[in-house]
Formats: structure tokens, C-alpha cells, sequence
């Protein structure tokens, strides 16, 4: 994906508060547990995840496929990632513990996602990208991408920054 917002200049983030992240994205976010979302790689304006698939996620039991409801809040989940890094990005100055508290500042405002193929495998893979971080409102593109690397689905979403 192109990138289209610059992040700070070498922003690198301590392993505590990767740490911390991945620990409130994957374990405290419920929800997100319950999609099974690991976190695979984050940096300032892009964050990258993944999907086991389970029973539990088929949407169509004669084919296997992936429910679209586990695709649109994943990718969904991954946006908001996406834009609390680059907010968290833009306040380095902070502790990883006030950074980590910028979390529950954020909320989707608009959420669009085109499936193009049928999400069938064995895992998915997912990435977001800040397109613009805004004062008040961020925006989004992400995709879902099969295990062999072919784009399954796309999302765009904006989110209200408070």
C-alpha cells in the first residue's frame, strides 16, 4: 500500500510498549480475542495481523468460508490499531503507559468493505494504513489477504480522534 501521511522521523517504539499494545489489542479487547487477531508487526502509520481459522469463524459451512462479519470487524479492529499508532507516534514524549491509555480515545465513525473473493484457508492475513490523521477525525484503507497473498477483501474507514 502507498503511504500517503509521514510518520514522525524514525519513530521506534520501545518493547514495553509493543508489549503493552499487543496485551490490550489481543487479550483485553475481548472482542477482538474472540477473533483470534495476533498482531504481527507495528510501526508508526501501518499495522499488520493475522487469523487462524476456526470452526467458530465459517460463515458458509459447505465451503468453510470465513464469516464477512469476522472480516468487517477485524478489519474494523485493525483500523483503530492503525490510528492509535499514529497518534501514540505523535506523542513520544509520553510514558508507553500514557501512550497506552490513548486507546479508549478513538471510535469508528464510518466503515466501508468490499468482498472480493470468498475467505477460504487456513489463515488470513490483515493490513491497515493511516491515510490521514487528521485533529479530529483519522482515515483508513485495509486489506485481507488469503495465506497464499491474494486480496480477498478491502475496508476504508474514518474514526473520530479525541
Amino acid at each position: 500500500m502507498p503511504h500517503h501521511i509521514t510518520p514522525p522521523a524514525d519513530i521506534r517504539f520501545e518493547d514495553e510498549f509493543i508489549t503493552g499494545v499487543k496485551k490490550v489489542f489481543e487479550e483485553m479487547i475481548v472482542f477482538n480475542r474472540l477473533l483470534g487477531l495476533k498482531i504481527t508487526s507495528v510501526a508508526p502509520t501501518q499495522v499488520r495481523a493475522r487469523i487462524d481459522m476456526r470452526n467458530d469463524l465459517v460463515g458458509h459451512f459447505a465451503y468453510n468460508r470465513i464469516h464477512g462479519g469476522v472480516i468487517s470487524a477485524s478489519l474494523d479492529a485493525l483500523g483503530g490499531l492503525a490510528v492509535t499508532m499514529a497518534i501514540c507516534a505523535r506523542h513520544m514524549d509520553e510514558s508507553p503507559t500514557q501512550r497506552m491509555q490513548r486507546f479508549a480515545k478513538l471510535g469508528t465513525i464510518d466503515l466501508r468493505v468490499d468482498y472480493l473473493r470468498p475467505g477460504i484457508g487456513e489463515w488470513f492475513e490483515l493490513h491497515a494504513e493511516v491515510m490521514r490523521l487528521g485533529s479530529r477525525v483519522a482515515s483508513t484503507r485495509m486489506e485481507f489477504l488469503g495465506a497464499d497473498g491474494k486480496l480477498l477483501s478491502t475496508g476504508s474507514a474514518a474514526y473520530i480522534v479525541s
